[in-house]
């Protein structure tokens, strides 16, 4: 067990067997005191989630729970990737400070309507958001719920498997919904918030010209793909089989103060037409870059992102943490000495941790891909 002199805890467990790891986690969690729980679980219990919050309420006392399965699980100091285990973090927060909220794409829409003075009064809530990717309207349920509540959010994308890969409630919920999670009132916590790209830019934004769907056809009135050769080295040009999972385009996030960006694949190459095909639809006047993923870069920004949050906190006590991390980082792009949570705790010590490797993380009012999202609570 993780424990803050302040009311947050953590515990994990490893077993191979759901029920072992829900006794481990309540083992660990014995005598915390709190009014909100956080799970989350590898991808193969995503079907025990409900008989896992049952047993967790039960047994802890706590009634109100947040959860999700995703790839595999973080916690304070530890990562497992591809294998079984669980997570979970109990919060001590003011039962008027946080709202649990479920459903679809109108999920902010109800929220808004039936605690409107609620969301008034909290100003810019932090909304811990899971959703399931299989849905079509998970990326509108996100940014409607971010508008609707005028709140930030962060979190992940489960897991594709199991009917119900997230859960929030006081019971266990049919399952099936597109979001789920918890707003909590910057009175009742107050929050830190980063962003850790896995990907570094190879130049300046460029500016789509000439387009067609997902393919981009000109940059700045040149061919496309002339304009990547460019940028991506003679190493790389000379055989462009091998830029897969090396070279990715990226859409810099308007009106951001932090030069932020999301991360999309190369899905095609046409070197007859010169024309370059992304996973994502684009327009002209579009800006677009290039961008190299590698683990030098990963671990510099994850060092720079870490280092920045320290600043913010101050002298401030770090009651507790989530990280929520791409599945294409962690054992995939990191190593010891320098993990995630390495760099985590070299940098901000030891506090009590949740998080999972997620299919997407969510941040402010979009999905990313390739990054790793910290939110401490202080």
């Amino acid at each position: 067990m993780n424990d803050s002199p302040q009311g947050f805890a953590s515990a994990s467990s490893f077993d191979e067997n759901w029920r072992d790891n829900v006794d481990a986690l309540t083992d660990g969690l014995n005598g915390c005191a709190g009014t909100l729980g956080v799970l989350y679980t590898a991808e193969s219990f995503a079907p025990h989630l409900g008989s896992m919050l049952s047993v967790l309420r039960e047994r802890t006392g706590v009634v109100d729970w947040v959860s999700a399965a995703g790839y595999g699980v973080i916690s304070a100091g530890e990562e497992h990737f591809g294998e079984p285990g669980a997570t979970a973090m109990i919060l001590d927060l003011p039962a008027d400070g946080y709202r649990l909220f479920s459903g679809g794409a109108d999920a902010g829409a109800k929220l808004a309507a039936n605690h409107a003075d609620w969301i008034a009064e909290a100003t810019m809530p932090l909304a811990i958001t899971h959703a399931d990717p299989r849905h079509q309207d998970a990326m509108t349920a996100i940014s409607t719920m971010a508008e609707a509540t005028g709140g930030f959010l962060i979190g992940g994308l489960t897991a594709a498997s199991g009917d119900a890969p997230h859960q929030a409630g006081g019971a266990a919920s049919a399952g099936g919904e597109c979001l789920s999670g918890v707003a909590l009132s910057p009175m009742a916590v107050e929050v830190a918030t980063a962003l850790s790209q896995g990907c570094t830019p190879l130049g300046e934004a460029h500016t789509v010209t000439r387009a067609q769907d997902n393919i981009l056809i000109e940059l700045d009135g040149r061919p496309a793909l002339d304009v990547m050769v460019e940028e991506i080295g003679p190493e790389l040009a000379s055989d462009l089989q091998r830029i897969g999972g090396i070279i990715f385009a990226a859409l810099p996030v308007a009106g951001s103060d932090t030069a932020d960006y999301t991360v999309r694949n190369l899905v095609g190459l046409d070197p007859e037409h010169k024309a370059v095909a992304i996973a994502e639809v684009v327009s002209e006047g579009d800006p677009i870059l290039f961008c190299r993923r590698d683990r030098d870069s990963a671990v510099e920004d994850m060092r720079r992102m870490t280092e920045d949050l320290k600043r913010r906190v101050g002298e401030k006590p770090i009651r507790g943490g989530l990280y929520i991390s791409c599945a294409a980082r962690g054992p995939n792009q990191f190593a010891a000495p320098d993990r995630e949570t390495d760099i985590i705790r070299e940098t901000l010590g030891d506090f009590p941790m949740a998080g999972f490797f997620a299919n997407g993380e969510i941040s402010r009012d979009r999905i990313y891909a390739y990054t790793g999202v910290l939110t401490l609570f202080l």
